[in-house]
């Protein structure tokens, strides 16, 4: 097979002796392109440009390198290329956090700048790493591609970890978006996505070789056609799965979503309780060409945080509730709860509560994975000095629940909840380890109404999608805003309410999958794959 390609080369050559802001540049806009492989886009092919921009900035960093050798001075380029291309990923993937300091724009406007570039100048710490440690494994021809894949993937894991962990927009989601290649993730997760996709992805590199003599042809490069044959296996694979893919509705379970999709600067504020509290009973009330109102209904599911007040301290709004409930009907519903903390003063918990007929909460399960700045000040006696607090007025901020465990919903099977951010960790969805036993769905409640008609919430669907896939369970998700929906466990949406609608949602809960492999060993796949890929770049690094 072979390929014209002159330009390449050239484009490849102008990049590795870039100097200086020119470099930096590159480097920036390369690394934006990478967020069109993201969703809403999700067009997976735009990966292939930071990728290869990628390998040909260290390229340059490499040139006339000795084995491991590299000066401090050298160090410092390679890290800083990787700084500026994952501060232009990130800034591209990002800039929607800026809508959740308008929302209460007279206090938190001023701060917009820390998170729309903020965030991404931390974050880019963790390309820069990563460009850093594959230069030190760095060799000529294809074994660079090895080197970068498992010193990227290596960090990119870092950052689903340290300090609690980010990992929102792995690369690995250029896969996970797309239904077909998502199914790969039932075997290997995010975190084998991810190196594969950096892998496949800067295999293009290849042809920015020296550019041969005009009329003579170049033959498309062994790595490049291993890049195509993998990812048109990963393709077959997901056709054949989705092909086998049956998932029946569990008998006798029918389901309401109510989707308020409520402005976030009205939600919070306490003036507004009877106005919200009657809005989501009309909504849920709705008769439907499924159910005459509640009829019929085994759970009506509301979303995160759904009331400005604490539903547990308030008798006379369980009471309406409860009024509205049939029999055997009950409401899912997040809310914040307060309970007595350490020495006397209330802790307050970001939870999801059941409320049965009559108005009687049976059972709440509380947030562990609470997000930074948002729910909580990291170092708090320090921006308490400065007269800074999170964005959910709590005092103090929320606490965080204190372990993993199922949601026992009556008529129902065992629920793995996930409250807004804790979606988007990959193993993490099913951790309650409770001797060996499984749960019949993932339960996601989520409030993306911060974030206003952005890129934002579409990436948040995506990745609690993605975490169906890996377990092998139907997920249930109820949002403010949107985006709310009922999927099975491939990943096929079988009912949906879109972002910035206001409505219900009918339908069956969709019966869960025998474990896929990565469901019962989550990491294995992607711990393999990594250690292939690093025993590749060492060996040929070592041979060089």
């Amino acid at each position: 097979m072979s390929l014209r390609v002159p330009a390449i080369p050239a484009i490849a050559m102008a990049i590795k002796h870039a100097s200086s802001w020119r470099r930096w540049l590159i480097a920036f806009a390369a690394g934006a392109t990478g967020a069109l492989a993201m969703a809403p886009f999700n067009f997976f092919p735009a990966l292939m440009i930071p990728m290869t921009v990628a390998i040909w900035l260290i390229d340059g960093e490499a040139q006339g390198a000795g084995r491991i050798e590299i000066s401090v001075s050298a160090a410092r380029r390679v890290f800083a290329d990787g700084w500026w291309w994952g501060f232009g990923y990130f800034v591209a993937s990002f800039w929607w956090l800026g809508a959740a300091f308008l929302v209460e724009a007279d206090e938190f406007a001023w701060a917009m700048p820390l998170g729309v570039a903020g965030l991404p100048a931390m974050l880019a710490f963790f390309p820069g790493l990563g460009f850093l440690l594959a230069r030190l494994l760095w060799s000529p021809g294809a074994g660079r591609l090895f080197a970068f894949a498992a010193a990227l993937s290596f960090t990119e894991w870092l950052r689903g970890h340290v300090l609690t962990g980010f990992p929102w927009n792995s690369f690995g989601m250029a896969l996970g978006g797309n239904l077909v290649t998502a199914q790969l993730a039932s075997l290997i997760g995010l975190y084998g996505l991810t190196v594969l996709s950096i892998l496949m992805f800067s295999a293009p590199a290849m042809l920015g070789e020296k550019p041969l003599p005009i009329g003579v042809t170049r033959r498309l490069p062994p790595a490049v056609l291993a890049a195509i044959l993998a990812f048109g296996g990963i393709c077959g694979f997901g056709v054949w799965r989705l092909s086998q893919a049956t998932a029946p509705p569990v008998a006798g379970i029918r389901l309401r979503i109510m989707q308020p999709n409520l402005p976030q600067d009205a939600k919070f504020r306490p003036e507004n309780k009877a106005w919200i509290l009657n809005h989501y009973l009309d909504l849920s009330i709705r008769e439907s060409a499924a159910h005459l109102g509640l009829d019929g209904v085994t759970a009506l599911i509301w979303p995160e945080s759904a009331f400005p007040f604490i539903l547990s301290h308030d008798p006379r709004a369980l009471a309406v509730i409860g009024a509205v409930l049939p029999q055997d009907t009950v409401l899912v519903t997040g809310a914040a709860r307060e309970e007595d903390g350490l020495r006397g003063l209330p802790s307050y918990f970001n939870a999801i509560q059941i409320v049965a007929s009559g108005g009687h909460i049976l059972e709440s399960y509380d947030k562990i994975h609470l997000v930074p700045f948002g729910e909580y000040l990291p170092f708090q006696s320090i921006f308490d000095r400065l007269g800074l607090h999170q964005f959910v007025h709590v005092p103090g901020g929320f606490d965080s629940g204190s372990g993993p465990r199922f949601l026992l919903i009556p008529g129902m099977p065992a629920a793995a909840p996930l409250i807004c951010y804790e979606a988007i960790f990959p193993g993490e969805a099913v951790s309650a380890g409770l001797s060996g036993e499984r749960p019949g769905f993932i339960l996601n409640v989520t409030n993306d109404g911060w974030f206003g008609m952005t890129a934002g919430p579409y990436q948040h669907f995506a990745q609690v999608r993605l975490r169906a896939i890996e377990e092998g369970l139907p997920l249930i998700r109820a949002a403010n805003t949107g985006i709310s929906a009922i999927v099975d466990p491939y990943g096929r949406i079988e009912g949906e309410m879109p972002l910035g609608t206001e409505g219900i949602l009918d339908g069956s809960l969709p019966q869960a999958l025998t474990p896929p492999f990565f469901a019962n060993f989550p990491f294995a796949g992607a711990f393999a794959i990594w250690v292939g890929v690093l025993s590749l770049a060492l060996t040929i690094r070592f041979r060089y």
